[in-house]
């Protein structure tokens, strides 16, 4: 008769009970009965006598158990799925490794390594788990996700290579303390004007997105623009001619035309000489024959002596203006169509960091020739004289009829 009371109670109690409490509710019971009491609580209640006599123990230990907050004892409960299967990491691992992409015997052969197929393929190999446990593990393993990051710079690695950056840097610092320009050059990627989709995104009302075109083909009217830009080192200031033509060594050379008309003459009125770092290639490239009739042009009209140093070939990342002016421009119109020229213009303009930077912009209407031929007669006009570290990337062009050591 007292296995039914025990069966009532129990099961009027159950709902309300959590882990812990039932387990010393049924402990109690059999407490009372005395000897024979886990056997018959056991029946009433269906609980496991290893439960009830655990219950026993808890009760016996009395106060310091009941003020704790823990519902199982140390070391309870489901173990974890790395204790179960102690390999489990290093087999994940190994599907990650960038080598077993196309190995025939890797289970992903070359399908996308996300978190559903390393789950499939550690299930294959006897790993019996899903995907969000692989998602666990990649975490606790300093995994995330990441997109593809240009770093190769080709197979041709010039030997002078680190010694170039260090020329380049000395002589940065020799102009600088003389109080003479130094500027950073280049030429953005060409930008499609119109309602098209540009990176990035920005705030708007909530199902409400700016609306562009489906496709990006070309505007034939408003074409493609190229960005060229100039970056001061010194005053942390930029120029930037949009280019609406293509992008030549006449157009560079405009460019940095119109930098020294608006902003170098100001900043350096004294000065009687411009230093300027380029990449190797390109409308500025060292091999350009027109790139240097047109410096010695720049350098008749401004009448200073123009010092170039090249980047060695295949390190254009490391060109300052595209970590110090080019970013910025990006970050600031991104997700923003460039439906127009002035739209452009503007953006440009507006670009501004926390450190200062001030960048000036206008609309290159003029359209420059592609194919020019220099003669060797005109490339022996230029009045150059070549560096003795490297002469080809480091070289100064002074102004006609003032040759200067």
């Amino acid at each position: 008769m007292y296995e039914s009371g025990i069966k009532e109670r129990y099961e009027l109690l159950e709902p309300f009970l959590d882990e812990r409490i039932k387990r010393l509710v049924v402990a109690a019971e059999a407490e009372t009965l005395g000897y024979g009491g886990v056997s018959a609580v056991a029946q009433a209640t269906g609980v496991s006598r290893q439960t009830i006599t655990d219950g026993q123990k808890e009760l016996k230990k009395g106060g310091h158990i009941a003020s704790s907050t823990r519902i199982r004892k140390a070391g309870g409960g489901r173990k974890r799925i790395t204790q179960k299967y102690p390999a489990l990491k290093r087999e994940l691992r190994k599907l990650l490794e960038s080598t077993t992409r196309g190995d025939p015997q890797s289970p992903l052969l070359w399908t996308c390594k996300s978190v559903r197929n390393l789950s499939a393929a550690l299930t294959q190999k006897g790993y019996p788990v899903s995907h969000t446990v692989v998602s666990r593990l990649l975490v606790e393993m300093d995994y995330s996700l990441q997109a593809n990051v240009k770093t190769h710079e080709g197979t041709e690695e010039n030997p002078d290579r680190n010694a170039q950056f260090e020329y380049i840097n000395a002589k940065i610092k020799t102009f600088q303390a003389s109080q003479d320009p130094v500027i950073s050059i280049d030429c953005k990627k060409k930008e499609s004007i119109g309602h098209f989709k540009n990176a990035g995104r920005e705030y708007h009302p909530i199902g409400k997105p700016e609306e562009v075109d489906t496709h990006d083909f070309p505007d034939e009217e408003l074409g493609k623009v190229s960005p060229y830009g100039v970056y001061d080192l010194t005053e942390n200031k930029g120029w930037v001619s949009v280019g609406v033509s293509h992008d030549t060594a006449a157009f560079a050379i405009n460019t940095i035309r119109h930098w020294w008309s608006s902003m170098g003459s100001v900043r350096y009125p004294q000065a009687t000489r411009l230093l300027i770092t380029a990449d190797s290639g390109g409308s500025n490239g060292y091999r350009l024959r027109l790139w240097k009739v047109e410096l010695q042009k720049l350098a008749n009209e401004l009448g200073l002596a123009v010092s170039v140093c090249h980047l060695p070939p295949g390190t254009s990342k490391w060109n300052k203006i595209e970590h110090r002016l080019f970013s910025f421009i990006t970050q600031n119109w991104r997700g923003r169509p460039l439906i127009s020229h002035e739209v452009v213009v503007n953006l440009i303009a507006a670009t501004t960091t926390q450190k200062g930077l001030h960048v000036e912009c206008q609309l290159d209407k003029n359209r420059y020739e592609t194919g020019i031929q220099v003669s060797d007669k005109a490339l022996r006009a230029v009045q150059i004289t070549k560096d003795s570290f490297h002469g080809e990337w480091n070289y100064t062009i002074h102004p006609e009829n003032n040759l200067t050591s």
